[in-house]
């Protein structure tokens, strides 16, 4: 894998592509090594603000906040499990799907995100945790051809396709969205 930066050829203001591998804070960098492993060939790339919420990610990337695949973590009431919903950034997460599918769940604290993770919000990868989280992905990403996901930092993030996020997760896909 190359240290450049993958960039979307429609992206007006282009963050930074110029960053080595070593140059990346060490969660991020954690995150690029373990998608060299896994064969992903698009590289992290640090966005010059926070990717904090959807909106702050798809502004600094030059794309729609639909395309961000966020990271929701909730708690499994019943034995304390993680419980990762990686959803489009468009979509709040309906609780009520999710737990039909895994069980009552909880919004997860910062607390436990970090200890279940290794992450912290606003930073949380669909992939490398240290505890293995039950996973489930948004239907409504398989409809965009390109997505943004979390890379381990607020500021980082890597680009990947609705498959290539199945593949590196392994997650079911499943109708979480709060509709209307």
């Amino acid at each position: 894998m190359s240290d450049e930066h993958f960039l979307p050829s429609n992206m007006p203001e282009a963050p930074d592509a110029s960053e080595p591998l070593d140059a990346l804070p060490e969660s991020a960098r954690r995150v690029a090594l373990l998608l060299r492993e896994c064969g992903h060939e698009k590289p992290v790339v640090m966005l010059p603000q926070t990717g904090k919420t959807s909106a702050e990610a798809a502004l600094g990337l030059g794309c729609s906040v639909a395309q961000i695949a966020k990271s929701i973590l909730f708690r499994r009431r019943d034995d304390d499990a993680p419980v990762l919903v990686i959803a489009s950034g468009a979509n709040r997460v309906d609780e009520d799907k999710v737990a039909q599918r895994v069980g009552p769940v909880a919004r997860a604290d910062a607390k436990f995100v970090r200890e279940k993770t290794g992450y912290a919000i606003g930073g949380v990868c669909p992939i490398g945790h240290v505890t293995a989280p039950v996973m489930l992905i948004d239907e409504d990403l398989l409809q965009l051809d390109s997505l943004w996901a979390a890379a381990g930092h607020p500021h980082a993030v890597f680009n990947l396709s609705p498959e290539e996020l199945i593949a590196l997760t392994g997650a079911p896909v499943a109708d979480v969205a709060l509709r209307a």
